[in-house]
Order: structure tokens, then C-alpha cells, then sequence
């Protein structure tokens, strides 16, 4: 792969992985269209997650370290109730257990693991057919399309005004199956996950902000079991560094993107996204039937 393929890929990340066109969809149909294979190929897509990944840390830092921080006291408190009743078990002087939800970040931290539990059971299940779709035209096609639908939806919901203290761990459960179905190649993540949980209530830029802090653990668990997959040492040098390019243009431009989309979603301007991503689907589906690829 050249530095200029692998800028490019990374552009096409940056850009995909937080406005609402999906990311998996349009490198598949890129390296369809123009027939880029390599052996590891895994190693970069894995490179361009971590760079949107980087790219959602320094976006919203204040946010992730305050729920780092409260999701430790959480597992300490988690702890000492459990000690606590043990003690309870054996002593006539009943102690008092400790409250373990008692803020918006820690309500936060146990709604994203909530919304973890089936993208993870989701993606485990069904790993090697979403592999074996993306090598298929007709799959991003038509997930585009359904990302186009989608996206036109949210634009029509409104009066959302839920926040963290307000949802539902039901809320939390439902985001994350749709979360899971998101893996499907053309089938947007942060346009799945916005709609699901503007269509759950919440506030617009909450909607935002949850969709990328729940896409964390997804994309370390996703980047840890692909890992053993990679030969590195097979890795021709020039190009790890092309490989490193990408990952920085992705992050780059995911930071950017980020921003935009918090302007986007509060102005309701999906649905240019979702007439790009309805007739990148159609020209997709036509080039496939025609047998051009």
C-alpha cells in the first residue's frame, strides 16, 4: 500500500467514522472498486480505529476522565457493599450500604457498559459473516441505504430532553443491539446509534456524546481480539510508516468531524447525509448488478 493509499484511506475514516455515512462501508467499497488487497490489511483497519479512537479521547477528555475516575470509585464501592453484607450476614448492628449511583457520570458509566453487553454478544456471534460481507458489494449498498433511511428519521424527531440521569438502562440495552447490528459494512455506527438514542429521548447533544464514549470499548474489544490475527513482523517497514500516516490523518480529521457533528445533529441537517448516503447505495447497487466490479 502507498503513502498516498494509506492518506487516503485515512481521510475516508476520519470522515466516515463520526458523520453519519459509515466508515466500514466506504473503505469496503473502496478496496472493491479499486481492487486494494493486502495481507494486512486487518493491521491498518485496526491503525485507522485507533486514530478515531484518539481522535474521541482529546474531543471529549474532560468528560472520559471524570467517568474513569467515578467508574473506580464506583468498583470500590461495588466492593465495600459487598464486604458490608457480608459483615451484615454475621452482625446483629445492621451497617448501611453505600450508594453506588450517585452522580450523572457514574449513571453514565453504567449505561455505556449496559450498551456494551450486546454489541459485544452481537459482534462475537456474528464476527465472520460481517468480515465475509464486506468483500460483497451488494452488502455496504444496501446498508447505505438504510443508513440514508435512518438518518432521515432523526432529523424528523424531536423534543428530546433526556440526559444521563433521566435514561434507562432499557435505553442503555436498546442503543447497544443497535450498536451491534451497526457492524454490518455501510450501516453507519454514530448515524444508528444518534437515531436510537434520539429516538430514546435524549438531548441532541447528549445523543452525540453518547454514540462516541459507547464506541470506546467497542473499538478496543474489536482491536484486541483482531490483533492476534496480525503477522506484524511480516510488515514490510515502508510500510508500517505508511500504515502510521494514515492512523494520524485519521485521527486528525476525526477530531474535526467530531466537532462538526455536534453542530449537525443540534441543527437537524441529517438529511444530506442521508441523500448522499441513498444514492452512494444506488450507484453501488447498480455497478454491482451490471458486473462492473
Amino acid at each position: 500500500m502507498s503513502i498516498f493509499e494509506a492518506i487516503i484511506m485515512g481521510l475516508i475514516q476520519g470522515l466516515t467514522e463520526f458523520l453519519p455515512v459509515s466508515s466500514s462501508g466506504h473503505l469496503a467499497l473502496f478496496k472493491i472498486l479499486f481492487g486494494i488487497e493486502s495481507e494486512t490489511g486487518l493491521f491498518f483497519d485496526i491503525l485507522l480505529h485507533v486514530g478515531t479512537l484518539c481522535a474521541i479521547f482529546i474531543a471529549f477528555y474532560k468528560d472520559i476522565f471524570a467517568m474513569l475516575r467515578q467508574g473506580f470509585a464506583l468498583v470500590f464501592d461495588v466492593i465495600c457493599n459487598f464486604f458490608i453484607f457480608i459483615i451484615n450476614i454475621f452482625s446483629k448492628d445492621k451497617k448501611c450500604y453505600r450508594k453506588v449511583i450517585n452522580n450523572s457520570y457514574r449513571k453514565f458509566v453504567l449505561l455505556v457498559l449496559v450498551s456494551t453487553i450486546p454489541t459485544a454478544i452481537i459482534g462475537l456471534l456474528f464476527d465472520d459473516y460481517i468480515e465475509q460481507a464486506s468483500t460483497i458489494l451488494i452488502v455496504p449498498a444496501v446498508c447505505l441505504i438504510v443508513t440514508g433511511i435512518l438518518l432521515f428519521i432523526s432529523d424528523k424527531i424531536t423534543n428530546t430532553y433526556k440526559t444521563p440521569k433521566t435514561t434507562s438502562t432499557g435505553n442503555a440495552l436498546f442503543i447497544g443491539i443497535c450498536q451491534g447490528f451497526a457492524t454490518l459494512p455501510g450501516l453507519s455506527r454514530s448515524g444508528t446509534t444518534i437515531t436510537a438514542c434520539l429516538a430514546c429521548g435524549f438531548n441532541r447533544k447528549y445523543a452525540v456524546k453518547y454514540s462516541f464514549i459507547m464506541s470506546i470499548p467497542a473499538i478496543l474489544g474489536a482491536a484486541i481480539l483482531e490483533i492476534k490475527d496480525v503477522a506484524i513482523s511480516e510488515i514490510p517497514t515502508n510500510e508500517i510508516i505508511n500504515y502510521l500516516v494514515g492512523m494520524v490523518v485519521a485521527a486528525v480529521v476525526g477530531f474535526i468531524c467530531i466537532k462538526a457533528m455536534l453542530l449537525i445533529v443540534r441543527k437537524q441537517k441529517f438529511k444530506f447525509f442521508s441523500i448522499y448516503c441513498i444514492c452512494v447505495g444506488l450507484l453501488s447497487i447498480v455497478i454491482y448488478l451490471m458486473g462492473l466490479v
